[in-house]
């Protein structure tokens, strides 16, 4: 992954309306307990997106729930979950559905607060599909590419949330080592672009 790359990336969130904390991995939790509206649900990092969060100090707040009943996905004002890619180009995020809940956790809540590393953020949308011919070949993995808060105008004018959230927040695991996170010049976390 380029840098410019995040830097589009984070360019086509900001037109999209689509806030960005980014920061290390070990102030994810912070990040997202920022972002995120209370009540909030969520899928266990380790559980949703790439495999690599399972090692890394990534992680959700204690008050995010993660094993949400019907209920509570009724109830929930946030739905966290990670992204096992971004898309520069469009600022599209790829969600997996998996039995670990990610779907109804992004779907049934006014806010989504996506966790993505830096590192899986690709170009553009031909790069995404080089990266899930594979698997969807040998894994059958199902990947929905959300871009921004869910929006029609299917009866008129333009109506946010009637298909998804209507917010989305992003949080963005700057590059470097998740083992001793450490951070260099000009890693201070950035809130709310």
């Amino acid at each position: 992954m380029a840098l410019a790359d995040a830097s589009t990336f984070t360019g086509r969130l900001d037109e999209l309306g689509v806030a960005v904390s980014a920061g290390p991995p070990a102030e994810c939790a912070a990040m997202i307990d920022a972002a995120a509206g209370e009540p909030a649900v969520g899928v266990p990092l380790a559980r949703s997106g790439p495999d690599a969060f399972a090692d890394s100090p990534a992680t959700l707040p204690d008050r995010v729930g993660t094993d949400p009943a019907t209920a509570d996905l009724r109830e929930a004002h946030t739905g966290v979950t990670a992204a096992s890619l971004g898309v520069a180009e469009y600022g599209s995020v790829a969600l997996e559905a998996d039995a670990a809940g990610t779907e109804p956790v992004t779907l049934f809540v006014d806010r989504h607060v996506v966790v993505l590393r830096e590192r899986d953020i690709v170009p553009d949308m031909p790069d995404a599909f080089d990266w899930l011919g594979p698997r969807a070949r040998d894994e059958s993995v199902d990947v929905v590419f959300a871009t921004g808060p869910s929006a029609t105008a299917d009866m008129g004018g333009l109506v946010h949330g009637a298909h998804g959230p209507k917010e989305v927040h992003v949080v963005l695991l700057r590059d470097g080592d998740a083992a001793d996170d450490a951070s260099g010049p000009g890693d201070e976390p950035e809130v709310d672009r």
